[in-house]
């Protein structure tokens, strides 16, 4: 039974999406529907967090848009997504960013090489 279930996860899992971790700033390119036109919206933030596994991963994407703090939840997997770029490797120290959203200002993450 576990065979059957993992061999329909992997059809869903895609193979275009880079390696990347807490702590990086990444640019999400996703698909918009606004009415009946589509287009791709860019989503450019640090990532705070990342979930689960196989087909149900998800990763948290924060960025400060005009002052205001918007953190943005993407199934890795989804369709939705056009492109994920890696546009700056960053060093954390935690798991889980967490408690950037409760800071007033800005939180500057180390590069990685």
């Amino acid at each position: 039974m576990a065979n059957l279930v993992d061999k329909i996860n992997e059809r869903h899992i895609r193979k275009d999406i880079p390696e990347f971790q807490v702590g990086d700033t990444v640019r999400v390119d996703v698909w918009v529907k606004e009415g009946k036109k589509e287009r791709i919206q860019a989503f450019e933030g640090l990532v705070i967090a990342k979930k689960g596994g196989s087909v149900s991963e998800t990763f948290s994407v924060r960025k400060t848009s005009s002052g205001v703090g918007v953190t943005r939840i993407f199934p890795v997997n989804a369709p939705t997504i056009d492109k994920i770029t890696v546009v700056k490797k960053g060093m954390v120290r935690r798991g889980k960013l967490y408690f950037i959203k409760k800071m007033r200002k800005e939180y500057k993450v180390k590069e990685r090489n």
